[in-house]
């Protein structure tokens, strides 16, 4: 069984249901998407997770209506000024997590570009922060998409993270935001994915 996660229903109004995915629908932000799919996963043997969603796009890295995959997602889990927090010998922050690399190279032989996400839970709407976030390599922003992969590595399952960009970050007003084309995106990505994982199945 594969887990199609997404923060709401609209974002996947283009799929048919099949046999052997579930779907579901979590709701938006990182700890809501954390909570359901960890509860999914033990609940039910899945052998993949896919969080598919929209997403904004940093520094010209993608344009609008593209479909894009996510290689590794970070989490701003630090002290204000990107210090890192200071923790009891041992101990440590994660806040990088990855989707998984054969997929991924699978996906990106077939033209997809594979971006570096970064994960929040207040979207971008100022130049100033998509700029602060571009400099830490943030390519495309997501408020779930760490979370997802996170629970899926803890769990043990395989995972991917795949966006339709719907906006490019930064100001507003000039952000072009527009989901249709997210989403028009997003089925380009994940019929690719699916094609794929059909053919891993059988091998």
């Amino acid at each position: 069984m594969i887990l199609l996660a997404c923060a709401v229903d609209a974002e996947l109004g283009f799929w048919k249901d099949r046999d052997g995915v579930d779907r579901l629908a979590f709701g938006v932000g990182p700890v809501e998407a954390t909570a359901a799919v960890a509860t999914a996963l033990a609940n039910r043997d899945y052998r993949f997770v896919v969080n598919a969603g929209l997403g904004g796009a940093l520094s010209g890295a993608a344009q609008i209506g593209a479909g894009v995959i996510v290689g590794e997602d970070t989490m701003e889990l630090g002290l204000e000024t990107g210090e890192p927090i200071s923790l009891p010998p041992g101990e440590r922050v994660v806040d990088h997590a990855r989707s998984d690399v054969m997929i991924v190279e699978k996906l990106r032989a077939r033209g997809f570009a594979v971006l570096n996400g970064v994960t929040v839970s207040s979207v971008t709407a100022t130049d100033e922060t998509a700029s602060r976030l571009a400099g830490r390599g943030a390519q495309v922003e997501s408020m779930e998409g760490f979370a997802v992969l996170r629970a899926a590595e803890r769990a043990g399952v395989r995972a991917i993270e795949v966006r339709g960009i719907s906006n490019r970050c930064g100001a507003r007003e000039l952000s072009g935001w527009d989901f249709a084309a997210g989403a028009a995106g997003l089925q380009l990505v994940v019929e690719a994915l699916f094609n794929v994982l059909d053919e891993d199945t059988k091998t």
